[in-house]
């Protein structure tokens, strides 16, 4: 592609350049269905709350719920069906009921993944890797333009967990990131966990992958568990978001806070689904992580 940002996304990194708002840089939990009434009955001490945008598409009780949640916690939306990473056209039908969703609920941020999920009327329920190249970087930085025009609004690209890198790529996935951010003005949701995941299953250095983010551009941060498993002799993660958050993950996002700063951070937690307690209590211990990083950075200034 040849670098030229089209109005939106001009438009879209202006927002970014402004700083656009962080909201409470206190951590959030990822709503899930189970815990919507105990979180309307305990109102726990958390400072925003994600969704998954597609359970709330559909009509129903879910959007009641969720607007009845929104008037107590700011709300963020995150994508998992746009496939941005294919070579098809904008889904211009899901496009459009994500706009709706933004538009209802005026979200704290709006994200999606570095990845795909279908062709060809085909989808998986996985988040696909992508070649990391020059022809899939003006795909999808055309397709990130396109979106963030639709929704009048900048969008967060997430890095993935990746169990396998594609030999045809030219330039690392954080060096890919940064060079999306410079040609479509897209913020980054940067999940720690999967960087950690594919850093010990792909063999890359973590720290180095922070910092080789732009820092500005990092507007939210993900934190979940993962999973251990040996097949013969060989051992890989997988990012399952099925338990409390190790000691590697608290150590790389302590690292985060230091690179990126007050940043809000999310805990994950989708399978093995724990009470609201444990949640709150994951999101706390988050909290006191990042203040520690930030009290030291300010001592040393």
């Amino acid at each position: 592609m040849d670098g030229s940002p089209s109005a939106g996304a001009l438009e879209a990194r202006g927002r970014a350049e402004a700083g656009p708002p962080r909201g409470d840089a206190r951590s959030g939990i990822g709503l899930r269905a189970p815990h919507a009434d105990a979180i309307l009955a305990e109102r726990p001490a958390v400072g925003w709350l994600e969704v998954h945008a597609e359970n709330y598409m559909g009509g129903g009780a879910g959007p009641r719920a969720l607007a009845a949640i929104r008037e107590m916690y700011p709300v963020a939306l995150h994508s998992v069906g746009l496939s941005l990473g294919s070579d098809e056209p904008l889904n211009q039908e899901h496009a459009a009921r994500l706009r709706a969703l933004v538009a209802s609920f005026d979200p704290l941020f709006v994200s999606e993944h570095l990845s795909f999920s279908g062709m060809g009327g085909l989808y998986t329920n996985a988040l696909l890797p992508l070649r990391y190249d020059d022809e899939t970087l003006g795909v999808l930085a055309a397709k990130v333009d396109e979106l963030q025009t639709l929704l009048g609004r900048q969008v967060l690209l997430e890095n993935p967990a990746r169990y396998l890198a594609l030999a045809a790529s030219t330039t690392e996935e954080p060096e890919f990131l940064a060079a999306l951010v410079a040609h479509t003005g897209c913020g980054l949701l940067c999940d720690v966990t999967n960087i950690h995941v594919s850093a010990e299953n792909l063999g890359f250095d973590s720290l180095a992958y922070l910092d080789a983010l732009p820092a500005r551009a990092v507007q939210e941060i993900h934190l979940a568990g993962y999973a251990t498993r040996r097949y013969g002799d060989c051992v890989i993660l997988l990012d399952d978001h099925g338990s409390r958050i190790p000691d590697p993950i608290w150590r790389l996002y302590a690292a985060a806070v230091r690179r990126f700063g007050e940043v809000p951070a999310l805990i994950e937690w989708d399978t093995a689904l724990p009470d609201l307690a444990t949640l709150v209590g994951e999101a706390t211990q988050a909290e006191v992580v990042a203040s520690a990083e930030l009290l030291g950075a300010r001592a040393c200034a």
